[in-house]
């Protein structure tokens, strides 16, 4: 397990007795590589994997308005609107995470916080999990953005959230975070 400062999953003991595990690339932010695995039939086939630190995305509710962040992505040459997230740090339970997530990135301080989801994503390829905080009761305090965050943020109306959030172009965390608050009765 990569010892890097940010918090990574302990995965389970396997199912299908895993032959090798092999780490082809490690970048600093993502880990690669595969585990060839013996199948239930006999089988054996490389499962190729990238490891991400683990994450958390802030659904933040103020004065009927939820806390967006407008920010553009390099990797997929646009500019989103997107939910406040970020990595969790090695030792930081999700709902830390996001508070602390929420005060950097939009310059609001959460009273209270609470877990609405916790997910890992892209099982196919990833080994990458991600919890979704609630937070309310903000207050405006000092943004502390990271050195490669260049982002705006947005107020938008509770009522035009899940519209705002599932308009192109948009993202899976955005999306899951605005149905989850949704389902627990918070938008």
């Amino acid at each position: 397990m990569t010892d890097d400062g940010r918090r990574h999953e302990r995965l389970p003991d396997p199912e299908w007795r895993v032959l090798e595990s092999e780490t082809e690339y490690d970048t600093g932010w993502f880990t690669g590589g595969y585990d060839l695995v013996e199948q239930p039939n006999g089988t054996t086939k490389r499962y190729y994997w990238a490891e991400l630190a683990t994450a958390v995305v802030v659904v933040a509710v103020a004065d009927d308005h939820v806390v967006f962040v407008e920010q553009y992505r390099p990797n997929i040459r646009q500019t989103q609107l997107e939910l406040p997230a970020g990595v969790v740090e090695k030792g930081e339970s999700f709902t830390d995470a996001g508070v602390r997530e929420l005060r950097e990135e939009t310059g609001f301080a959460a009273d209270s916080a609470s877990v609405i989801g916790d997910v890992w994503c892209s099982t196919g390829v990833l080994r990458h999990r991600r919890g979704f905080v609630f937070a309310e009761g903000l207050t405006p305090v000092e943004r502390d953005l990271d050195d490669n965050e260049f982002l705006s943020v947005r107020a938008v109306p509770v009522e035009e959230a899940i519209e705002r959030a599932t308009e192109p172009p948009t993202n899976d965390a955005t999306v899951e975070g605005v149905l989850l608050a949704r389902d627990e009765g918070l938008l």
